[in-house]
């Protein structure tokens, strides 16, 4: 395994090609950090559905990411932030099928299925934060 844990960076996530963007971003440090084909595309995957959402429901933000170690493992660590109107219900908006727009409902808990940890920070007026992370 060649882990560089000092790679950090930012993106702004604030149209749809920054989706884009941000999903080639992920699947390049996932690769470079020798992550298995079936985590990384995972990984981009949920990097996708959070980009999106960063767009759509966030009126845009930024992506952080880094690559970090932690007791012996390493892995790929990714924030999305936004100042938009936050989620007023964080518990509806992380159940299967519910959507606040015209979506499948999918992103949130998909995102939430395929990443090993994620942390939701969110409240009315406060914008949101989404942390994932996906280990090696």
């Amino acid at each position: 395994m060649n882990v560089n844990v000092n790679q950090s960076g930012s993106l702004p996530v604030r149209v749809e090609q920054d989706v884009v963007l941000a999903r080639q971003q992920a699947r390049k440090i996932a690769s470079e950090q020798g992550m298995r084909l079936v985590d990384l595309t995972k990984l981009v995957t949920a990097v996708s559905e959070l980009a999106r959402n960063t767009v759509v429901y966030g009126g845009g933000g930024d992506m952080d990411w880094q690559v970090i170690e932690q007791t012996g493992r390493a892995g790929v660590r990714i924030l999305f932030r936004d100042e938009g109107p936050g989620i007023a219900d964080t518990r509806l908006a992380l159940t299967d099928g519910w959507t606040s727009g015209s979506g499948l409902g999918l992103g949130l808990t998909g995102a939430r299925r395929l990443v090993d940890e994620f942390d939701l920070d969110t409240a009315p007026g406060q914008g949101t934060r989404i942390t994932i992370t996906r280990w090696l």
